[in-house]
């Protein structure tokens, strides 16, 4: 009995169910709980809502700021937005019943990631990890907590990220052209979902593509259709971008601003989020005024200009950048572990540990598996490259906490079976004789 059950557990059906029961049981209290205003007032995710809300309202993929309507944007790439307007149109506008919605697939998303997890700890490192892994998805705060307090895309590309990874490690024994077509398709949807995951996609593709060169097919003829397939879905965007606004802009248009928040006189150590032009009237005015395009180019001139002239400070806010991406504050650890009350201190040793396994599994799995070490290695070193010379947070980092959680759970399995069998191995002590009974 207790071995079914431990087998039942072990199943990555049953935990992602269990998952996904955590999740809404979690939705249920946190609109139960909260009080009216909040539950009335919490924001449809910020420019993400007001876009989706555009289209639903029949006035295209527009208008990303909450003051006023500003006409067309690229601010975000169309697969997101778009699913978001479709819940708008059939359920309403920024209504009850289609946020509830929107956090019902999110938990859905943030739950159907433990199989990609599963499979890729599984493939890489064992069973024992996988079951590890994905238990210790279902349990991770931001991956309870994001897919019920962000209408965004955070969860979904988490998921993709996740496939695309599990996709790299096991296409280079695929033997079909087919295979890797879908895997320069898969590369597409994620990329279109959102754009961050592009910065590992020469680096992951390249791995597969060189693992695949001993293979039947041509290493040239395999990058020609993974590229060709991804590149192709990427042309009816940029087509759009190019017809609205005269200008090749391949995915979303804002870096400009995401770099000059960052990157200002008024950052006091990561970003100055106060003069974002969905919190500051002045901005959007300005943004009004100047048009998306030409806005988000002077805003990129300040920032370059601004990172140029004062290199100490851009160094000091790319410190604190890497800090808060690695552990959750942009403070000194010291400083927040005797300044912050319990919870916070609990929060920050979750942090420092999940970051400290995640490169210790890295680490490990270059000694254990020195092949597939490469691709691992990338994730944690070159996805969040962007975030230290913009802005950073947990949210950002999230399509990246999968692959960690596969880190993490093999940095606590591998030595504790290290050492179990070194116990096992060792010599049992000779049994002492019983003493001799006298007559």
């Amino acid at each position: 009995m207790k071995a079914q059950m431990r087998k039942i557990a072990g199943h990555p059906a049953f935990i992602v169910l269990f998952a996904y029961v955590a999740r809404m049981a979690i939705l249920y209290h946190t609109w139960e709980t909260a009080p009216a205003p909040v539950r009335e007032f919490v924001p449809y995710g910020y420019e993400l809502g007001q876009v989706a809300s555009s289209i639903a309202a029949g006035k295209g993929f527009s208008s990303p700021l909450r003051f006023f309507d500003t006409g067309p944007t690229a601010w975000f790439t169309p697969i997101y937005p778009y699913f978001v307007a479709g819940i708008f149109k059939i359920l309403g506008i920024f209504t009850f019943k289609a946020r509830l919605i929107i956090e019902t697939t999110n938990c859905a998303f943030a739950a159907l990631t433990i199989f990609p997890i599963y499979g890729i700890a599984r493939r890489s490192f064992g069973t024992a990890v996988a079951v590890g892994a994905s238990w210790g998805w279902v349990l991770l705060p931001t991956s309870l907590l994001f897919p019920i307090t962000w209408v965004w895309d955070t969860s979904l590309a988490a998921l993709f990220m996740a496939l695309i990874f599990w996709a790299t490690l096991a296409v280079p024994e695929a033997g079909t052209i087919s295979a890797w077509a879908g895997y320069g398709a898969l590369w597409a949807l994620g990329v279109l979902i959102n754009p961050s995951i592009l910065s590992v996609f020469p680096f992951l593709a390249a791995w597969a593509i060189w693992r695949a060169r001993r293979g039947r097919l041509s290493w040239i003829r395999i990058a020609g259709v993974t590229a060709l397939v991804f590149a192709t879905a990427m042309v009816p965007w940029t087509i759009r971008n190019y017809r609205v606004f005269g200008k090749f802009i391949v995915l979303r248009s804002n870096f400009g601003l995401e770099l000059w928040l960052g990157n200002n006189p008024g950052v006091p150590d990561t970003w100055s989020p106060w003069l974002h032009p969905n919190d500051s009237r002045e901005e959007a005015e300005k943004y009004r005024r100047m048009g998306e395009i030409a806005y988000m180019a002077e805003k990129k001139g300040e920032a370059i200009e601004f990172m140029r002239s004062h290199p100490a400070d851009t160094l000091r806010f790319i410190y604190h950048r890497f800090i808060l991406t690695w552990l959750a504050t942009s403070d000194s650890p010291a400083d927040e572990w005797t300044a912050g009350p319990w919870y916070v201190r609990g929060l920050l040793i979750l942090n420092v540990l999940f970051s400290v396994l995640s490169w210790m599994g890295a680490l490990l799995s270059n000694r254990t598996k020195s092949e597939e070490a490469l691709p691992y290695l990338s994730m944690l070193a070159i996805f969040p490259l962007v975030y230290y010379l913009t802005h950073s947070s947990l949210r950002y980092r999230f399509p990246m906490d999968p692959i960690m959680m596969v880190l993490a759970a093999y940095g606590v399995v591998y030595p504790i079976s290290i050492w179990a069998g070194r116990m096992a191995a060792q010599p049992h002590a000779a049994t002492p004789a019983p003493p001799a009974v006298a007559d």
